[in-house]
């Protein structure tokens, strides 16, 4: 379903002050969705400023980043606000996207049933179509920024 070369399955998601958002009004740009195990961890806030600190060079390739947790509206909140970070971050609270895309990671911090959203970076195209995939095989793995910024820069 979130394969290299299939379309993005369209959803909303509530963002930090509970509106929902759905996926399919970035249609037209490149998106880069960034799911992050939990707000307020320091593998996630290390991430997530990454890319706030790589907007100016992601936006020239007409990208848009949108991270992806299943923290609740008012933790991401203040984790986007505590962190300067500016770009769109919505709540999976309900685990159905992570779900639905298969990036579930159970018993995070060894706590049995705490499930959060696998650390993965998916790149869609203008016309929605995913174009490349990164899954941690553990939450303290971070992704090839390089790459990231490679692939999305190649797609301008």
């Amino acid at each position: 379903m979130t394969e290299i070369g299939s379309t993005l399955p369209s959803f909303e998601l509530p963002d930090a002050d509970g509106k929902l958002v759905d996926i399919s009004k970035f249609k037209g740009k490149n998106i880069v969705l960034v799911f992050y195990p939990a707000a307020f961890t320091g593998v996630c806030k290390t991430e997530l400023c990454y890319f706030r600190d790589s907007l100016s060079k992601l936006s020239e390739a007409n990208a848009e980043v949108i991270g992806i947790s299943v923290d609740y509206p008012f933790s991401v909140k203040e984790f986007a606000t505590s962190n300067d970070i500016k770009f769109l971050l919505l709540c999976d609270y309900t685990k159905t996207i992570i779900n639905k895309f298969n990036l579930e990671f159970s018993n995070f911090l060894d706590l049995p049933g705490y499930t959060v959203a696998k650390r993965s970076v998916l790149i869609v195209d203008k016309e929605g179509i995913i174009k490349y995939k990164w899954v941690a095989d553990n939450p303290g793995q971070e992704p090839d920024y390089s790459e990231v910024l490679s692939k999305v820069s190649s797609m301008q």
